[in-house]
């Protein structure tokens, strides 16, 4: 191993070997000797010397004769004829001379300041002294060596060194070794008022009761808060209603609830039209808010009388036939009016509010039944359709919750957590055993009545809210204004799948829950948009059959008469309520 190490040695120092040997006078030259390939592999015997040129295995290289240290070597050469030393393979590449360069910037430099000689100084006290010397003005002698001589000498300000006693910026205040030994120690006397590790200050106290001025400055801001509270509250507006009848019986001592029966058509009956055709000129104008509608509920089964809510906070009743009077005004809400709904029978209806109140009238006498609120903007209320549960009702809140209450005690019975944005719709379903919801979430979920989890969730990418849906007359599809400027059809039995054959497009309604309607024999369906036109779509085709323009503002709902062939009523942010054959 010896032997191969020093072959490897001989073959770096060879030329080294042979320009000493060259250059000194009196020198034998050994002459050369053939190299053994297999001598380095032999054991040295004591006392044998052998030739570096034996063990050199290396084929011998033509050395030049005069090599000068520090030469530049050409770093695009292809080719070298002698053996350059390190210094000359590892030199810095070499340019043109810069004629500009001041002698200061030319002479040799490790820093950015100049040369510094190498010291037997560690960094960390040179810095420890150059940080003495700018923040106290002196610092150790550097030329003194500590080791020879004894005494310690400073360069700078000798007397402030003298009276600091030599300290360094890193020794100056008490050490913190000391400061820990005291405290550790445990010796308590020396710290006031303190008494342990685990033990209270003298003057410590648990409760800070505060001082009389400070109690009045917190009662005046407490008291200052509820107000704030209560005006946030606000209490419920009174209500009241206003006739706009002469009589509200006739001479049988029947009021406008009654289903009026000199009207052409029998609309006791439980049958559809067999045949509708599309609407094709205006035939009436209901006007009487002064604000935009909202939303327009016709009466259960006859749809004889309609029901509508406006922005400025009132409800009407209107009828559809004979003359077609403004019947009764219900006003009661502070707040522009959301939604409403019949029970069904017509008797009663519930009116959902900006205000945060839900509010239970009598459609005859226009008496306020009952409120309801938890404090929060209800955006949908319904009526459970079932006989034996019309004292119950489900309102879709801004706080991502469906809330059940029960009229009779006025009580919320259940709550339905589980949307992630304010619900938008409730819809009834499978012969009301289900209920289906849509939110700001862009989901749709489907509720078994009273169990407060969903059973079926539907959410893709691709979906966008969907703040107004209808039941079709045959119950089997859902018919969902979707955001991007699509009605999508659900199916509304059992898999609640989308179907994509049947998609209405060529309305614009993004940012706006305009209402879906279908005619009663399933030929058409129609929506306003927030052009304020009234589209009329074919249900087997998709395509897009009529457009009518029917308000100036948004047509916010179309609702299509369940026993007319072609009349359809609309309403929009006008304030208008207009009847379509």
């Amino acid at each position: 191993m010896s032997a191969a190490i020093a072959s490897l040695a001989s073959y770096g120092s060879d030329s080294d070997s042979e320009n000493e040997s060259e250059s000194k006078p009196g020198t034998e030259k050994v002459a050369p000797v053939e190299p053994d390939a297999t001598t380095h592999l032999k054991p040295l015997q004591p006392g044998y010397k052998t030739s570096l040129a034996v063990l050199n295995s290396a084929p011998e290289v033509a050395v030049k004769e005069s090599v000068e240290t520090g030469i530049h070597l050409d770093p695009f050469l292809k080719e070298v004829t002698y053996n350059p030393t390190y210094e000359t393979m590892f030199a810095p590449e070499l340019g043109p001379q810069n004629p500009h360069r001041t002698q200061q910037m030319a002479a040799p430099r490790n820093m950015l300041s100049g040369y510094a000689e190498p010291a037997h100084v560690s960094d960390f006290m040179f810095e420890q002294q150059r940080r003495t010397f700018s923040s106290f003005g002196y610092a150790l002698d550097p030329s003194v060596d500590t080791h020879q001589v004894s005494s310690v000498s400073y360069i700078g300000a000798v007397d402030e060194a003298e009276k600091n006693k030599g300290m360094t910026v890193f020794e100056s205040g008490q050490k913190k070794s000391e400061k820990r030994k005291k405290v550790k120690g445990g010796d308590a006397g020396e710290i006031d008022g303190f008494l342990g590790p685990w033990a209270k200050y003298v003057d410590e106290k648990d409760v800070a009761k505060p001082t009389e001025e400070e109690k009045k400055e917190l009662d005046e801001i407490t008291a200052k808060r509820q107000k704030r509270g209560r005006n946030e509250e606000e209490a419920p507006s009174e209500e009241k209603t206003i006739l706009h009848v002469k009589d509200m019986y006739d001479y049988q001592g029947r009021s406008y609830l009654h289903v009026p029966q000199d009207v052409g058509i029998n609309l006791r009956s439980a049958d559809a039209p067999d045949k509708c055709y599309l609407p094709k000129k205006q035939i009436h104008v209901w006007s009487g808010h002064t604000m935009g509608v909202s939303a327009i509920r016709l009466f259960p089964s006859s749809g004889h009388l309609l029901l509508s809510s406006s922005m400025d906070c009132k409800i009407k009743l209107w009828e559809v036939y004979n003359e077609r009077r403004c019947l009764r005004t219900f006003i009661g809400h502070s707040k522009a009016v959301r939604d409403i709904c019949f029970n069904n029978s017509g008797t009663q209806f519930l009116s959902a509010a900006y205000d945060r109140y839900l509010k239970l009238w009598d459609s005859e006498t226009g008496q306020c039944i009952s409120r309801f609120t938890n404090r929060k903007v209800p955006y949908c209320v319904k009526f459970n359709p079932d006989e034996d549960k019309q004292n119950l009702f489900v309102a879709g809140m801004s706080d991502k919750k469906i809330v059940q209450w029960d009229i009779r005690t006025g009580e919320v019975v259940q709550e339905y957590d589980r949307h992630l944005g304010a619900v938008n719709t409730i819809t009834f379903v499978d012969e009301n055993r289900r209920f289906v919801s849509t939110s700001d979430d862009k989901s749709l979920r489907v509720w078994e009545w009273d169990i407060p989890v969903d059973f079926k969730y539907i959410a893709e990418p691709s979906m966008h809210s969907m703040p107004a849906v209808t039941l079709s007359p045959n119950g089997k599809w859902l018919a969902c204004q979707s955001m991007d400027n699509q009605i999508l059809i659900f199916g509304a039995q059992n898999r609640f799948r989308l179907n994509k054959k049947k998609i209405f497009k060529g309305h614009m309604v993004a940012g706006y829950a305009c209402q879906v309607d279908f005619s009663p024999d399933m030929s058409y369906v129609v929506s306003g948009d927030a052009d304020g036109k009234l589209n009329i779509w074919d249900w087997k085709t998709t395509k897009l059959y009529h457009r009518i323009k029917a308000h100036d503002k948004v047509c916010i709902s179309a609702l299509w008469h369940p026993h007319e062939t072609s009349k359809v009523i609309t309403c929009g942010w006008d304030g208008q309520i207009k009847l379509w054959d």
